[in-house]
């Protein structure tokens, strides 16, 4: 039997984004008018995750954070997600830097 190289990929992310560790700040995507109502935590993963493994990953209200192993994930996030629509509202981001 072969074990799918897949399995570590669908495991969730914490939901912890490091909000106390200075170190982790510029590691850290703070994403903007999101319709939490429609957008999951999963669906935040699946979009983010093509610039880096996220480490963390936490929804609120109208927002969420997405934590990455390094600030150039972060920055490439930031670059290549600000302005994108995702059910009908514009995202905006930042890195915290």
């Amino acid at each position: 039997m072969e074990r799918s190289s897949s399995a570590s990929s669908l495991m969730a992310s914490s939901n912890v984004t490091n909000k106390t560790d200075p170190r982790s700040l510029n590691s850290r995507v703070f994403i903007g008018n999101l319709n939490t109502l429609l957008v999951t935590k999963a669906d935040v993963e699946a979009i983010f995750a093509k610039y880096g493994k996220v480490l963390g990953c936490s929804v609120h209200k109208g927002y969420a954070f997405v934590q990455y192993a390094n600030e150039r994930n972060a920055r490439a996030a930031v670059t290549g997600e600000d302005g994108r629509m995702i059910v009908g509202q514009v995202l905006g981001e930042d890195s915290g830097f």
